[in-house]
This record gives C-alpha cells, sequence and structure tokens, in this order.
C-alpha cells in the first residue's frame, strides 16, 4: 500500500497491530487479576479461600457472554459494614445531613434496617446536593454529593459489579479502577510513543462527559451483563434521582453526577461500550500501521504510525460519539505530529520551532533529545496545575498566618511532599524544585505580614526553609523500568 505524502515516516511496519502488539504497551495481561484479591479471607495456611465474588469473576472469565441474574444477595450487611467503614469519616453530608459520626451511633441497626430495605425494594435513592470546586483553568467543576446511605450501597453495589466488569474493561483503560493509578496510564503512553511506531497523537476532549451521559443507552449496556432486575433498578434509582442546589430540585434525565461512588463504574462501562470495544476493533481492522490508545476516565490519548489513519480515525470517532449523544470538545481536540520523526519532519516541511506538545494527567509532554541525540520523551508538571496550586497555596498561607511556625511548616512539609509523591518523575527535577522554591516564597512573603515580624532576612528564611521543606528528589523510575515490572513479561512488545 502507498504510503501518504504526510507521513513521517518512511515505512510500514510489517506486523499490522494486533491485539498482542497493541496490549502490549497497555498492560492488557493484568486486567483479570484488579478483583481477586479484595473480597477473599486469608486463612491461617495464608492461602486464598474463594469467595463468592471470585467465583462470579472466574465465571465472568469464562463466559464473556454470560448475564448474571442474580447479584444483589452478595450486598449483604458484611458487605454494607465493609463499605460504611471505607467512607471517609470527614466527607460533606448529603442533603439527608447525615454525618459517618452520626451514623455509627447506632450502626449495627442502621445497616440492619438498610439491607432489609434494599432486598425488600423499599430503599429509595436521595437527589445529590450540588457543590462546586474550582478547576485549574479558573471554571467550577459541579459535584453532585450523595447521601450517607446512598453513598454505602453504592459502594457495596460497585465491589460486586467490579467482579464482573474488571473482567471487561479493556487493557489501555485506567481511570478508577482497582490498582490502576494515574501512574500505570501515564507509564503505558509513554512506553506506547517509545516502543511504537508512533508519529502522530490525537489530543481528544468529549465535551461535559459526565454531565452527557444518556441513561436509556448506559442502562441498556449494564443489561448485556447484569440480568438481576434489583440491580438495574438501583442504578436506574441513583441515575433519576436528581440534583438540589439552593434548596430546588432539578431532574437529571442525562448525566451521572461526579462525586457519586457509582459515577466512576458507570461511565466506564458507557465508554467501554462506546469508545473502547469500537476503537478496538477498529485499529485490528482498519489501520494500516500501529496505533496505541490510553484512556483514563474520560481523558484518553490515541497514538498512530499514519497521518491518514489519524484523520480517519478522528472522522469515525465523531460520527460514533454522535450516535450516543456524545461529542467531542473542538476547542480542545487536536491532532499533532509528535514522537521520534516529529522534529525531522517539521524541518522537511520549514516549518520552525519546537513540535507541539499535549497534556495529560497533569503532565506536559514533550519531544526531547537526550545527550546521545535520540528521541527522548520529556515530561514537565503542567504550568497551570503548577499556578493553580500555587494560587490556592497562597490563599491557604493567608489563613494560617497567625499559627506558629511549626504547624505552618508541617503543614506546608506535607504539601511539597504530596506534590514530590505525584510530580517527581524523570525529566522533571526543575519543576519540582520550581515547585519547592515557590513555596518558600510564599511562606516567606506570608511571614512579612505577620504583625510582629516586620522584617526576615534571608538567612533565618532559608534556616526555615531547611528545617521543614523536604527535598525533591525523583521519587519515580523510567516508565519502561516500572512497566516491565508491573507487567512482568504478559505483555511483551513485539
Amino acid at each position: 500500500m502507498r504510503r501518504a505524502s504526510s507521513d513521517p515516516t518512511p515505512t510500514k511496519p510489517t506486523n499490522k497491530a494486533s491485539t498482542t502488539a497493541t496490549e502490549s504497551v497497555e498492560g492488557r495481561g493484568l486486567t483479570k487479576g484488579n478483583t481477586g484479591g479484595q473480597n477473599a479471607p486469608r486463612t491461617q495456611s495464608r492461602t486464598r479461600a474463594p469467595s463468592a465474588l471470585d467465583r462470579v469473576r472466574h465465571v465472568a472469565i469464562r463466559n464473556k457472554q454470560m448475564r448474571f441474574t442474580a447479584l444483589l444477595h452478595h450486598v449483604d450487611i458484611e458487605r454494607l459494614h465493609g463499605a460504611f467503614h471505607a467512607l471517609q469519616k470527614n466527607a460533606a453530608p448529603g442533603v439527608d445531613g447525615v454525618t459517618w459520626e452520626q451514623y455509627a451511633e447506632r450502626l449495627e441497626d442502621n445497616l440492619r434496617d438498610l439491607h432489609a430495605r434494599l432486598h425488600r425494594g423499599a430503599y429509595r435513592a436521595r437527589p445529590s446536593r450540588r457543590s462546586y470546586i474550582p478547576k485549574a483553568d479558573g471554571r467550577q467543576r459541579p459535584l453532585g454529593i450523595a447521601s450517607l446511605e446512598d453513598k454505602i450501597v453504592q459502594r457495596a453495589v460497585v465491589e460486586v459489579l467490579n467482579a464482573i466488569y474488571e473482567v471487561d474493561l479493556l487493557g489501555f483503560s485506567y481511570g478508577f479502577r482497582p490498582g490502576r493509578r494515574q501512574h500505570d496510564a501515564l507509564d503505558a503512553l509513554a512506553v506506547g510513543i517509545l516502543r511504537k511506531n508512533v508519529n502522530w497523537v490525537l489530543d481528544a476532549d468529549i465535551r461535559g462527559y459526565f454531565d452527557a451521559i444518556d441513561h436509556g443507552w448506559l442502562v441498556r449496556f449494564i443489561k448485556h451483563r447484569v440480568g438481576d432486575s434489583r440491580v438495574v433498578r438501583l442504578i436506574q434509582k441513583w441515575l433519576a434521582a436528581g440534583v438540589m442546589e439552593n434548596g430546588e430540585w432539578t431532574s437529571s434525565e442525562v448525566g451521572s453526577p461526579q462525586g457519586a461512588t457509582a459515577s466512576p463504574l458507570l461511565a466506564n462501562v458507557y465508554l467501554h461500550y462506546v469508545l473502547d470495544l469500537w476503537a478496538q476493533r477498529w485499529r485490528t481492522k482498519v489501520a494500516r500501521g500501529d496505533v496505541i490508545i490510553v484512556r483514563y476516565a474520560d481523558d484518553f490519548l490515541v497514538g498512530f504510525q499514519y497521518r491518514d489513519d489519524a484523520e480517519r480515525f478522528q472522522r469515525e470517532l465523531s460520527e460514533r460519539l454522535a450516535k450516543f449523544r456524545l461529542e467531542l470538545q473542538p476547542t480542545k481536540t487536536r491532532l499533532i505530529a509528535f514522537g521520534k520523526l516529529a522534529h525531522s519532519w517539521r524541518r522537511a516541511r520549514g516549518l520552525g520551532g519546537k513540535p507541539e506538545t499535549f497534556h495529560f494527567l497533569g503532565l506536559t509532554h514533550m519531544c526531547g533529545r537526550s545527550r546521545g541525540g535520540k528521541f527522548l520523551l520529556r515530561r514537565q508538571t503542567e504550568r497551570k496545575r503548577m499556578t493553580a496550586k500555587l494560587h490556592e497555596l497562597a490563599r491557604e498561607m493567608q489563613r494560617r498566618r497567625h499559627q506558629p511556625i511549626s504547624e505552618q511548616g508541617r503543614w506546608l512539609n506535607a504539601v511539597v511532599r504530596g506534590h514530590v509523591a505525584y510530580y517527581a518523575v524523570p525529566t522533571n527535577a526543575h519543576a519540582v524544585q520550581a515547585f519547592r522554591t515557590q513555596v518558600a516564597r510564599h511562606w516567606h512573603r506570608a511571614l512579612l505580614r505577620r504583625s510582629q515580624w516586620r522584617r526576615l532576612p534571608w538567612a533565618r528564611m532559608r534556616r526555615l526553609d531547611a528545617r521543614w521543606l523536604p527535598r525533591t528528589p525523583i521519587s519515580h523510575p523510567w516508565p519502561e523500568q516500572r512497566f516491565d515490572a508491573r507487567t512482568r513479561g504478559k505483555s511483551p512488545v513485539r
């Protein structure tokens, strides 16, 4: 087949992006084991006794077409008890106003009553309480805070459904799944770019995804695997419960409130059928060259070997999403030349400057060169993320201005350690150190505004800095090292 003239790579690979090859950079081999160890107790001989959910998972593995008609009995008092204790004690209450401590005062009676209502069909979902949190771009992200009993039931039901869907969800899906962290998705993306023939990256964004999920389609997707009508009705109750804001109730005919315990699983199931299965077929049946996919919740990237593959995928993706009442955000969806040949492709066309970059999970990905002149995937803290965090820190420092130095120092130490724990990846040392430096400057500025301190020499500030703010070493290994250790040879690159 003749290569398109705009492709930055000179030859077509010998292998056609088969399931084995493409999943090799996405850890497909780990998917089946994510729920197995969560529900079975350990015996005195330190061997795992099979649990009821283990049996559900094994049946789901053996029969991909199985519809499970008896699931609600797995939501027993013991599972509700575990779900309650897994909740955050200091979480904001829902519309019922019930806190964790209040519910715990008569916990056994409350859980027995909740269990009885669940199994006789008398349980009623309450509306979510609308709340907002600031986003990095200055906008407000709406959240739905469920009532305490809704949180308990949703967590217990999600635990049961995970035994099925962790078998079904594909290897390139990482968001809100047991044992699949953000850095696992980042590692898979980096290894895919480094080891596969990736020359183009589609940076896609679905417009208002959580608010656009169609309830009718979602229930149809759930019924592919869940034949227990009682569980389906529970999900329908959560979806139809609506939202309370400023004392007014609003119905919810579409969408799944962000913040609800069940929303991440439902959102993953929706995109599994709408996007993942379709994209998997597309790259094995339609694509001419290599295609890699990494999805974290509704944030996903697709890498291509050939530009015409990428352009066709983008067109057909828009058509596919439209069938399920979703659409790409035009201002945030773009196709860029990215990879080993991006520099030479730009030079060949007389384009100045460096290759374009893209953001994924808080890190800006850039094409770079190692000291030996080889391609190097560089990752740095996304600028707007760091700026937003520093603005938030400055506001909090103003509130804490009159606290003792030791208390301020302990809090700032935790802030810096948390930042390092996430962002201290190879090639990002400078940005992480810059964050620490800015934290010290904000602290110095806040201390100068204390009424009893008219001046604070930098010599003393440096002593406070050295005592309370931790160092910022690189705390993550190179992506290939951790990816290979995580997959343990289950997904060799071919």
